[in-house]
C-alpha cells in the first residue's frame, strides 16, 4: 500500500501521521521521539533503526525525502534551512515558524549537503 502517512502501531495506540508533518526522528535510547510541525513531541516505543525500516516500507517514494544522520538522527529533508559542516549545527524549520538547531557530526552533514546540492 503506497502511502504519504507513516503508520506506528503499539499494543495501546496507533499514530497515522502525514509523511510531511515530520521534521526528524531521534533516538532516545530503546524509543524514539518524532518532532513534528508545531513542535509537538511524541515519544515512541520503537529504536531508531526500526523506524527507518518503517519508512522505507510504508512511504516508498516519500521515504526518500529522509535521511539518517548518524547514530541518533533521521531527517526530512524537506525541512532544511541551513546547514554549517565547520560549527556541525543544522536548522530544520517548518511550515509553522518553527526552527530546530540539531548537532551532528561534520562528515554526516558534508554527505547531507552533497546529496541536498544534486
Amino acid at each position: 500500500m503506497t502511502s504519504s502517512h507513516l503508520i506506528i502501531s503499539t499494543s495501546n495506540e496507533l499514530l497515522r501521521i502525514p509523511a510531511r508533518h515530520i521534521i526528524y526522528i531521534s533516538s532516545d535510547g530503546n524509543y524514539s521521539n518524532l518532532l513534528l510541525q508545531g513542535g509537538e513531541m511524541r515519544l515512541i516505543t520503537y529504536q531508531l533503526g526500526q523506524i527507518e525500516r518503517m519508512i522505507a516500507d510504508q512511504l516508498q517514494s516519500d521515504g526518500m525525502n529522509f535521511m539518517r544522520i548518524g547514530k541518533s538522527l533521521i531527517i526530512n529533508m524537506n525541512h532544511v534551512f541551513y546547514i554549517n559542516i565547520q560549527k556541525q549545527q543544522l536548522l530544520l524549520t517548518d511550515n509553522a515558524g518553527g526552527r530546530y538547531t540539531l548537532s551532528a557530526s561534520k562528515e554526516a552533514l558534508k554527505s547531507l549537503k552533497e546529496l541536498i546540492e544534486k
